[in-house]
């Protein structure tokens, strides 16, 4: 084989084959219990609010590798405002749809001074992480307020019954949770054949069709035993459903549509990009205002799994956020970087975090090795830039 195209291959699925090999490294180290049916549930639902983050940060990071340094505090934050709203017997609806608001403003807020007033974001947002964080504790009064409602829990993945029920009604076994799993696969190979054949018939460069039938049986092969794992524990998480959600819908954003291609533009070159009539400042607004949201939704998954909410809630989740951008190979200068790119770089996280968990690997090691893993990422991109150039 050329190898050349050897070395294209790895440097295209490099993210993939270290996903991999983590994962076959800590199935070994614990006698593989990380694969266990409940453990592959527990990666999934512990790390639903990284996922939802991570693809807010992605949009940030897109124009020129901003972050937002506040997304833990207002998960904190709004989480307060749901549940104390909550525990005063407010309707549940109302919380819900409050703290998507309260997030969204604060998104807006911060986004207005970023995007229009030129206050580096790095400023803006490290701000708005001591008072929102500060905010929290006021609401809080320092307290520990619990959640209660089990629609809620139910709904947004909380609780002992947060599962899509069976309809089938198969004991042992969720069986609809398996044929959601190959309905997903027979959907994601018409989209792949779809997709190709349009790009043909326009002329468009493709890949080869023994590599596409390759990648699309390796991801069908993966779909179906994670929810074969699933199956075998208890159905599909509810709080999966909402990642799913923001999954598909920022991955059709940032591929299919026009505001989309205005975050690489930025990302690749802002002057530019200005200069073609491109209105960079709501580029901007749009980003941190989004980040905004969909931090209001982790605050709702995150009180809703944890079943209260607390001062302390959201810390470091901002440095989970980044680091699964960055390791799924978003770009340090902007410009570069996928939905489906950063997903792989949660679960890569997540896998770190459960992995040394089951190990019993002391918490202060594990920050070590997750430091290292996105010293490493960032390495990388920068090494593989200058070796473009």
């Amino acid at each position: 084989m050329d190898k050349a195209k050897v070395m294209t291959f790895v440097k295209k699925y490099t993210m993939i084959i270290v996903l991999v090999l983590v994962m076959l490294f800590f199935g070994v180290g614990t006698n593989w219990l990380l694969f266990k049916p409940q453990n592959v549930t527990n990666l999934i639902s512990q790390n639903a609010y990284v996922f939802v983050l991570a693809t807010g940060m992605l949009l940030c990071i897109l124009t020129g590798g901003n972050i937002d340094l506040s997304v833990g505090s207002v998960v904190c934050f709004v989480g307060a405002v749901g549940a104390t709203m909550m525990d005063k017997n407010i309707n549940v609806v109302a919380a819900v749809i409050t703290m998507l608001i309260v997030g969204l403003l604060i998104g807006a807020w911060q986004a207005f001074w970023i995007a229009y007033v030129h206050v580096p974001p790095f400023i803006t947002t490290l701000s708005g992480m001591l008072v929102f964080r500060g905010l929290s504790n006021v609401v809080l009064n320092g307290m520990t307020v619990s959640v209660t409602s089990e629609s809620f829990q139910k709904v947004f993945g909380g609780g002992a019954n947060c599962y899509i029920p069976d309809v089938f009604g198969v004991e042992g076994f969720n069986l609809t949770c398996m044929l959601a799993g190959i309905l997903a696969c027979v959907i994601y190979v018409l989209i792949q054949v779809k997709n190709r054949l349009a790009r043909v018939k326009k002329g468009y460069e493709v890949d080869s069709l023994a590599g596409m039938i390759v990648k699309t049986v390796i991801i069908c092969v993966a779909i179906c035993a994670v929810a074969y794992q699933l199956s075998n524990y208890k159905g599909i998480p509810t709080a999966l459903i909402w990642v799913l959600i923001v999954v598909l819908i920022y991955g059709y954003i940032t591929s299919k549509t026009t505001i989309g291609r205005y975050f690489y533009a930025v990302g690749g070159n802002e002057k530019a990009t200005k200069l073609s009539g491109i209105n960079t400042n709501r580029v901007y607004f749009i980003a941190y205002t989004n980040m905004g949201l969909l931090a209001g939704l982790a605050g709702i998954l995150t009180i809703a799994r944890l079943t209260s909410a607390q001062p302390t809630y959201g810390q470091n989740y901002e440095m989970d956020a980044i680091g699964s951008c960055f390791i799924g190979g978003a770009s340090a200068y902007g410009g570069i970087g996928t939905v489906p790119g950063v997903i792989i770089g949660a679960v890569l996280m997540g896998v770190i975090n459960l992995g040394m968990s089951i190990m019993g690997v002391d918490s202060n090691y594990q920050r070590v090795v997750k430091g290292l893993v996105l010293l490493a990422a960032v390495i990388f991109d920068v090494t593989t830039k200058k070796e473009g150039k």
